[in-house]
């Protein structure tokens, strides 16, 4: 089946800039879960597989760009499967962990909730996380908030808005499970900022159609308020929502 592939392009870059997830979110999702297998969907090139694989003794990570794949860090407790959410190939109710991190919004989701329903063992949980736009305080702060909405706002595909709304309108249908609040942190120079900036959906299609020119200019402003080699803390509020399924 056809998916949205906005990053097999930029798999290398997507897998050395993408934050990672704090151990505290993956703590939250396996003192909830049964033990048993997570099954981490979209996984792009590892940023929560590797991760979960602290806390579960068999990860199974797909995703439908085999280019991700083939940069995602492995590991021994993780199985890289090139497969798309909406037909994993999985047995039935064999995961007592489903979760998709920063993913869901592209997914057709009356065909993902289908097949999580299968795939999901009674009792198993359902986790959706996704991170927004990030928090950095000061001028360079306001610069890349104006480079989000202004600059780069026009090329966002319109599943972005369920990122935005921290997926209000992505509708679990089983049982709520309470989730704590969280964020994720890194403290990043301005070069691994930028290298950041370049993997989302939104630069990788304006540089596609416009160039460039935007993304050095970009680099010209940031340059002249944050120094070289200067590591500054980053911030993004995570979305999580969690079901029984």
């Amino acid at each position: 089946m056809s998916f949205a592939d906005h990053y097999s392009t930029i798999s290398a870059r997507y897998a050395r800039y993408r934050p990672t997830y704090p151990p505290e979110l993956v703590d939250v999702l396996a003192d909830r879960a049964p033990a048993g297998i997570a099954w981490d969907i979209g996984c792009g090139t590892g940023q929560l597989s590797v991760p979960l694989a602290s806390r579960f003794a068999r990860v199974i990570a797909t995703d439908p760009a085999q280019a991700q794949l083939a940069a995602a860090t492995p590991h021994e407790r993780i199985e890289y499967r090139c497969a798309p959410a909406e037909a994993s190939g999985l047995p039935d109710t064999s995961v007592a962990l489903a979760v998709a991190a920063q993913a869901a919004h592209w997914f057709d989701w009356p065909r993902f909730l289908a097949e999580v329903a299968r795939v999901v063992q009674p009792g198993g949980l359902v986790a959706l996380v996704s991170y927004g736009v990030i928090v950095l305080d000061g001028e360079a702060g306001a610069i890349i908030d104006r480079f989000y909405r202004e600059v780069v706002g026009p090329h966002w595909p319109p599943e972005r808005r369920h990122v935005e709304n921290g997926y209000r309108d992505l509708v679990l249908p089983w049982p709520a499970v309470e989730a704590p609040a969280l964020a994720m942190t890194a403290t990043w120079t301005r070069v691994e900022l930028l290298g950041y900036i370049g993997t989302w959906s939104a630069t990788v299609r304006m540089i596609a159609r416009e160039g460039t020119s935007a993304v050095e200019a970009l680099h010209h402003e940031l340059a002249a308020v944050w120094p070289d080699g200067e590591a500054r803390t980053i911030r993004w509020p995570l979305t999580l929502k969690l079901a029984r399924r």
